[in-house]
């Protein structure tokens, strides 16, 4: 029963880990990222079982993951472009 959410919030922080890897200049700080991941997750995990029921624990996970992953892509800023010449006249 732990081991589910527990594995959630590993697989959420494993994800926030590697979206600050991937795109660190397009995210909001460290500890939003982690606790968006993790809390993403878990949340994830808690819809999948309440849909799926008890005994789906990879099914589970893989939800969560998915889940986890939609939430850090909320916090993910548009590319800063620089200004063109015509739009700063």
């Amino acid at each position: 029963m732990i081991l589910e959410p527990l594995g959630s919030v590993v697989l959420g922080l494993v994800l926030a880990w590697a979206a600050l890897r991937s795109l660190p200049h397009r995210l909001p700080s460290r500890r939003a990222v982690f606790t968006t991941g993790a809390l993403g997750a878990l949340f994830g995990s808690f819809l999948m079982h309440s849909v799926l029921g008890p005994g789906h624990v990879v099914a589970t996970l893989v939800g969560a993951t998915l889940i986890g992953s939609v939430t850090l892509s909320l916090l993910v800023r548009p590319r800063s472009r620089p200004l063109s010449r015509s739009a700063a006249a």
